[in-house]
């Protein structure tokens, strides 16, 4: 079964973008070179200067930029239906465009939930009418994410749904889970889980730590992701199911997923920027921004995600981008919901901490933000002759601030606003189209 992957599309761009030092990870190439794009397709790579580019290319001067695979994200909230006061299908893809991706899907918690044929074709519809970038759809699990009822997976599998989940929500009754799995083998597409054991969380606003008791406020403790991961694991092996484990928080859980993979269960993980650089400490404030679900854990749970994501344990970085409107966010901290925003941010601040940091050296960090949509069937981008171009270039001494100028998205809500960020995205490609310019290009020619 094919996988749909809608967007608006554009003109393809006729480009030789040259100069750069171009990383790829996959392809072994990291050195300068000229990267000539025609027709949709990276028609050549070679040394600066040995290209020959048809006389109405452009020509890009990326001396001193860096040319990498544009990202993708398997977990995003784009809001659509129901939702549209915080984000559009069009401001999230230009969001995602602006931070360097050239591929998103989308989560089905919407209002109402993507559980039905029928509503899965109205967001195929809109995202063909509105998406600036190729977006994939995930659709529910259980019918009203109640938990309950299977939805028709196998009917909207041969629609061209990417996977199905119920995140926002775990799936609590292992038995409608079991059956789920069963299910899985049949259609063959990935079940990604939000892991939460509600009798533990309880509906806690952040971890239980030092923080939720300086503050009289109930706590959520990392055991409440790590013991459903390890059940869902164990049904997974059970049933020969394929799993995608979604925003790890918590050091158990990236033991539980370890063992799991060495075990050999089909089983796959991400984890988001702000639980890999930010910890409980960031609620003090009780700045709802900071605010997530899973919760930001201690110092040694982002270092065991740091080591997971860097080891391989940890598949891909997930965004989790979560746009809430002003209102909703300026509610009181334990009542304001959860999430926050990320696309625009997430490589350029992993980039300057982790890998200006050395948690991280700078091919593993670009090969994980390439591979989130891996874990669903689809191919990584590639800096390679034939390939479809999805090219970032990115200026490693642009310094800006997350959030002065505004944002491509319609909320706010990015726990990184205020921070000082050096390296920012400056062109994407996707699927050969320019979706996102910002500035001029080293001296190069304006798109």
């Amino acid at each position: 079964m094919s996988i749909a992957m809608n967007w608006v599309g554009g003109e393809p761009i006729c480009a030789l973008i040259t100069g750069a030092r171009c990383i790829d990870p996959r392809t072994g190439l990291d050195q300068l070179a000229d990267v000539l794009v025609v027709d949709s397709c990276i028609a050549e790579v070679g040394a600066v200067g040995s290209l020959t580019a048809p006389s109405e290319a452009s020509i890009i001067n990326a001396e001193g930029l860096i040319v990498m695979p544009a990202f993708t994200d398997p977990h995003v909230h784009l809001r659509t239906p129901g939702q549209e006061h915080k984000e559009s299908l069009a401001t999230g893809t230009r969001s995602a465009a602006a931070g360097g991706y050239c591929q998103l899907l989308a989560m089905p918690n919407t209002t109402p939930p993507i559980d039905s044929p029928e509503i899965l074709r109205g967001v195929f519809s809109r995202l063909a009418e509105e998406a600036v970038i190729p977006v994939g759809q995930l659709a529910c699990i259980t019918r009203g994410m109640e938990g309950s009822q299977l939805t028709e997976m196998g009917l909207m599998a041969e629609i061209g749904v990417a996977g199905f989940t119920d995140d926002g929500l775990p799936v609590t009754d292992a038995g409608v889970l079991r059956r789920a799995m069963a299910y899985q083998r049949l259609h063959g597409l990935p079940i990604a889980l939000h892991e939460e054991d509600p009798s533990l969380s309880a509906g806690a606003p952040l971890n239980e730590g030092q923080i939720s008791a300086k503050r009289g406020l109930r706590g959520s403790p990392g055991i409440a992701e790590s013991t459903m991961i390890e059940r869902d694991c164990a049904i997974a092996e059970l049933e020969s199911a394929q799993i995608h484990v979604q925003h790890l928080s918590a050091a158990r859980s990236v033991d539980a997923i370890a063992r799991a993979k060495q075990s050999g269960v089909s089983v796959t993980a991400e984890a988001s920027p702000h639980h890999l650089l930010l910890t409980e400490a960031a609620c003090d404030t009780l700045d709802t921004r900071a605010k997530m679900n899973p919760p930001l854990r201690f110092e040694e749970d982002r270092l065991a995600l740091i080591a997971g994501l860097r080891d391989g344990t940890i598949d891909c970085v997930a965004t989790d981008h979560a746009p809430h409107s002003k209102d909703e966010k300026s509610e009181p901290f334990e009542i304001a919901p959860f999430g926050t925003t990320g696309l625009e941010t997430a490589f350029a601040v992993l980039n300057q901490e982790l890998v200006g940091n050395r948690d991280l050296d700078l091919s593993t960090l670009i090969e994980r933000m390439t591979s989130g949509c891996v874990p669903f069937g689809l191919e990584p981008p590639m800096i390679k002759q034939g390939e479809p171009a999805n090219l970032v270039v990115f200026d490693p001494e642009e310094s800006w601030i997350a959030g002065e100028d505004g944002w491509e998205s319609r909320s706010e809500n990015c726990c990184f606003t205020g921070r000082s960020i050096k390296g920012r995205v400056v062109m994407t490609i996707a699927s050969g189209v320019l979706v996102h310019r910002s500035g001029r290009l080293s001296g190069g020619e304006q798109l």
